[in-house]
């Protein structure tokens, strides 16, 4: 599960700082944070 988490959050960020380049400011922001609260690293909404 938490190997999930990790690629899930990784697709995330990576979504949001292509939106970022395509001048999608405020979809790249939030596509970012969520990646970073699913993540291992942040606070999992799963646990």
């Amino acid at each position: 599960m938490e190997l999930l988490l990790w690629i899930l959050a990784v697709v995330l960020v990576v979504a949001g700082v292509l939106a970022l380049f395509r001048r999608q400011i405020l979809w790249g922001v939030v596509l970012i944070v969520v990646g970073l609260l699913v993540g291992p690293g942040g606070v999992s909404i799963f646990s």
